[in-house]
């Protein structure tokens, strides 16, 4: 299981947003338990792969962002004096 850290509210949200789904997209009610199931599913399965993939992301970010600062700090040089 993931440690992810998603206060009471969040979570209850959540929830009731797997409910809604499941009544509006597919006709189904699903109870409190079936909700927390598939929340529980989705956390442990997809969670991983969306977590990698924002840390990847933010890898391409970091790297961008210090190249911009390599390429500001080497428009900062001085020529010298002759």
């Amino acid at each position: 299981m993931i440690d992810i850290k998603i206060s009471r509210e969040e979570k209850q949200m959540l929830l009731g947003k797997i409910q809604t789904y499941f009544y509006q997209d597919r006709g189904e009610e699903i109870g409190d338990l079936a909700a927390e199931n598939l929340y529980h599913f989705f956390l442990n399965e997809l969670g991983p792969s969306i977590y990698n993939q924002g840390i990847e992301d933010s890898k391409k970010m970091v790297i961008q962002k210090m190249e911009n600062v390599d390429e500001d700090l080497e428009a900062l040089k001085r020529m010298p004096k002759r």
